[in-house]
This record gives C-alpha cells, structure tokens and sequence, in this order.
C-alpha cells in the first residue's frame, strides 16, 4: 500500500481505489455498481484493490444510481419438522440452524455474492404472516430478488412470488410448476447409486427409508432406488417415509426393524435421518455395515460426524447455491429473461457404513 494511503485517516473512496488499481475513477465506480461491460482482468483489479483499503460502498448513494437495494432475501420456506417435533415459537428457526443443509446453502450464496457487493438477508417465511413479509419487502424494494429454499411440498410463497413477478429463483424443482428458474439435483440418479451400491455390497434384504414424499426429492429419490432394485429382481422393498430429521430417521428405523428383522442394507433419504439410524441399529445389536450396510444422501457434515462414516451420495449444494444466485442476478439484470433450469450430477461417496 503507498505512503499517501497509509496517512489517509478518513474512510477510503473511490480515489483511493482507483489510484491502487491503476484505473480511473470512472471505472472503479462501474465495477462497484455492478456494471457487466467491464473487463475481467480489471474487475478482479478493483475487487483486490477494494479489499486492499477497506473501501466500503456508499449502499444509499450506489442504490440511485443503481436503483437497486444491493441486497438479495434468502428465504426459507416451509420447513416441515412435523407437529410432534414442534417444541416451541422458535422451533422452525431451531430446525433450519440444526440440518448442515442449510448452512452449505448460506455458504455457497455468501460465497458468490461478497466480491460483487451484495449482502444476503436471512428470511424465514413459515406462516401467511410471514410470506406477506417477505413479499412486502420484495415488492418495496428493499431487496432485489430472492432465494428461495422450500422443504414443504404444498409451500405457496414460490406460486405468490412468481404471480407478483418478482424476481427469484428456487433451490430445486417445485412441487407444482410454477414460472419460476430452479437449481436442483439428478435425485433419480442418486438414488440409483444407492441403490446399485447396496446391490453390489451383496445386500439380498434392502430397505429404505425416504424423505417426505410430498417433496420431488424425496419422490424422485425413491423412485431411482425402486427402478433398480426391480430391474435386478426386487420389486417389492419395505419403505418407511421420514421427515429429513434425526428423530424421524430413528423412529423409521425401529419400525423397520420391528417389521422386517431380516433387513441387511438400508438406503436413507439423507444424512442426518441415517445418523439416527445407524444409532438405533446400534441399540439392537446390529453391525454396520457387517449385519446393516446405510447409504446416506447429501455428503454432509453428518456424514462424517460420527465414529463410523457414511456411505452416501453427494449433493454439491454450495455448487447449486451459488450457481442460483448466479442465475438471480441474470434475472435482476435482465428482466424477463425466460425462465430456466440447471440440474447437477449426483456422486457416491464411499465410507465405512456400506
């Protein structure tokens, strides 16, 4: 850093960017509005030198120019721990913060907004009080989009924030088709990897226990395992649904166990539901992956949480995350841009439990 900065007792300004940059005023001031027709190579310039001095933008003065907010709501929406796991007024909030997936999500968004200036706001939209929130300050303009992340079937913000014609963009495919671009996972696949996984483990008794079946992920998860097993002689499997919670994975894997005792491989709708399985096979003497082999979904941190690591098929969901907040700012960007989807590949991560 010069000397002339370093005796610069205000608050750094664009001048003081321009000059560590070697770039004009001018065009420190594009790159910090978020003008799109400015070289990589001297963005990257700008970025660094804004971070070099500590340059913090003028959020009042940059949204006239700008006329946006610099700011994008993430919402959760819909999150359905289940009347019995309702413990509370802040037991939603609770669920959100305890499940990994969500803390990737706010990872990847965070990842790809700090360097283009935009903050994110944490919203949780639970209640019709609390959609009417978040579409008021969308409408306001004191955000410009959303982010959306719904666990709940029949959840109506993504239906409502399309009608307003609000900028959004979901994190996987909606129950109901609404006019809204999505990111989401090739869950058929995956669960065709557990599937042909536990198959391949010499597994002759295998189960699962699914996410809730009023989301696509559980649905489409369940299917791909289904289609497998069928095409290699098992049209029948025992299925228990759960609620993509540790309780629910625990409680699905004592009825399992209760009705079929015989089990020998058990593919579970996420990872935070096979921990609680893989605890209660635990309780009834049973080896994993020796007498029970359990594949997982997400690669989360609940998978390699434990003493034992799951097996389980990875979600890159901070790749999905940042990749839709990419897809919002084309939206932000260029209004009515066509609505589009973008769908990611599944992988098995292999580990000690199967």
């Amino acid at each position: 850093m010069s000397g002339d900065l370093r005796e610069h007792t205000g608050a750094p300004t664009l001048e003081d960017v321009a000059r560590v940059a070697g770039v004009s005023r001018a065009t420190v001031s594009r790159v910090v509005n978020g003008v799109r027709n400015v070289d990589p190579a001297i963005q990257e310039a700008v970025r660094s030198a804004v971070e070099a001095t500590g340059y913090a933008p003028n959020r009042a003065a940059r949204t006239l120019v700008t006329r946006r907010a610099g700011t994008i709501a993430l919402v959760v929406s819909g999150v359905d721990g289940g009347p019995a796991e309702d413990d509370g007024p802040d037991a939603f909030a609770a669920r959100v913060f305890a499940d990994p997936f969500f803390g990737r999500v706010v990872a990847g968004v965070v990842t790809f907004l700090r360097p283009r200036g935009t903050q994110p706001v944490l919203m949780f939209a639970e209640t019709p009080a609390d959609r009417e929130q978040v579409l008021g300050y969308l409408r306001q303009g004191s955000a410009d989009g959303a982010l959306i992340v719904s666990a709940h079937g029949e959840d109506p913000l993504p239906a409502l924030v399309a009608a307003a014609g609000l900028p959004a963009v979901l994190f996987a495919r909606p129950a109901r088709p609404v006019p809204l671009t999505h990111v989401d996972l090739d869950h058929v696949a995956g669960g065709r990897l557990a599937a042909g996984h536990l198959l391949a483990r010499g597994c002759r008794r295998p189960a699962t226990i699914t996410g809730p079946l009023d989301v696509p992920a559980g649905q489409d998860r369940l299917t791909g395992f289904r289609e497998v097993m069928a095409l290699r002689g098992r049209p029948y499997v025992p299925i228990v649904e759960g609620r993509f919670t540790q309780r629910s994975g625990e409680e699905a894997m004592a009825r399992l166990l209760a009705e079929h005792p015989d089990v020998d491989g058990v593919f579970v709708g996420n990872d935070v539901m096979a921990r609680g399985a893989c605890q209660v096979l635990g309780e009834h003497g049973r080896r994993i992956p020796g007498d029970v082999a359990v594949v997982g979904f997400d690669d989360s941190a609940a998978a390699t949480s434990g003493r034992l690591g799951l097996t389980t098929v990875r979600q890159p969901v901070e790749d999905m995350a940042a990749e839709m907040a990419r897809l919002l700012q084309e939206h932000i960007e260029a209004p009515g841009r066509p609505v589009t989807s973008v769908v990611f590949a599944p992988e098995l991560v292999v580990r000690e439990s199967a």
